[in-house]
């Protein structure tokens, strides 16, 4: 059963500090009430949880704060919350992707607030949404994709893929020899050897958009073997570029998260890590240290730190734009 609302007042939340920061004098709580469309019971309520919302360090000094006097409220501590949630368009058609994959999934408690927030952020993005339907994920295409490379695997027969690689934004077609399908942290993988990269690699289902049993056997080569994915299916060479990163107090799980190198503890910033990560997507590297929010500093390679200095710079410069 979905709890009612709960879409709804996490808006609410997000809306309720810049309504308050653009009255400086305050507003009557019966007033803020129906600008909101709530009881003054529930806003009281939103209002006491919002106490417990805040900066980093959640101490004295870094917690949302509220005067009241009388009837009316105002906001003394805004915690940086100055402006209501605006998503670019990117981050609206991203999050209408993620809420119909999410809606497709079976045994969805929240249906009903996903569908509602699905409608809502729709609406904002408009023809992008539209635009964004073909890659929403299907349960039952990946059932079938499933399907088809079993039967590829069990009649011993080469298969056709049309595969979607993450970290080139690009769709492929390649012709493999199957060798066996595997699970690994909750993603099947067929683990074939593939013609065009002359070598053995694993192709995750969900990213296969079509697939094709071919008329031809399988014929992985003798030099195709399986590899040992006990520890995960990634494993870098040792030709991969070393990313060294410095990561704030924050952003030490990634030394727990991720395969690293050469760990120690420094000064800067107080309580860090320094880690090396080996890796040969530098796409990838550059979007972990992007969703760290600040939690990391790029060290090596240079031309990686000149990119994300740059994402930076842009990010805000839309943010001054916005």
């Amino acid at each position: 059963m979905s709890a009612p609302g709960t879409t709804e007042r996490m808006t609410r939340l997000l809306s309720l500090v810049p309504y308050l920061t653009a009255r400086p004098d305050g507003v009557p709580l019966a007033e803020a009430a129906r600008d909101f469309g709530v009881t003054e019971r529930q806003l009281r309520k939103d209002m006491e949880l919002l106490w417990m919302c805040g900066l980093p360090g959640y101490g004295p000094g870094d917690l949302i704060d509220l005067s009241f006097e009388g009837d009316r409220v105002r906001v003394t501590f805004t915690a940086g919350m100055v402006r209501p949630l605006r998503l670019t368009t990117d981050e609206a058609v991203a999050l209408v992707v993620a809420l119909r994959a999410l809606l497709e999934s079976p045994g969805l408690a929240e249906r009903e607030a996903v569908s509602r927030a699905l409608a809502k952020i729709s609406a904002v993005a408009g023809h992008a949404a539209e635009r964004s339907a073909p890659v929403a994920l299907s349960v039952d295409a990946r059932e079938h994709a499933l399907a088809v490379v079993r039967d590829g695997l069990e009649r011993r027969r080469a298969l056709h893929l049309h595969y979607y690689v993450p970290t080139r934004d690009e769709r492929t077609e390649r012709t493999v020899d199957p060798m066996r399908l595997l699970l690994v942290d909750g993603h099947s993988y067929l683990e074939a050897w593939c013609r065009r990269a002359e070598g053995v690699r694993l192709f995750r289902i969900d990213r296969v958009d079509e697939v094709e049993v071919l008329d031809e056997p399988a014929a992985p080569p003798p030099e195709a073997h399986e590899r040992d994915v006990e520890g995960g299916v990634y494993h870098p060479g040792p030709e991969a570029p070393l990313v060294r990163l410095r990561l704030a107090p924050t952003a030490r799980w990634v030394a727990e998260y991720y395969p690293v190198e050469e760990v120690r503890e420094v000064a800067d910033p107080a309580g860090g890590l320094a880690v090396g990560i080996r890796t040969g997507d530098l796409a990838w590297a550059r979007r972990l240290v992007a969703s760290l929010g600040g939690g990391a500093v790029v060290d090596e390679p240079a031309d990686l730190a000149a990119a994300v200095a740059g994402d930076a710079r842009a990010a805000l410069a839309r943010y001054a734009e916005g």
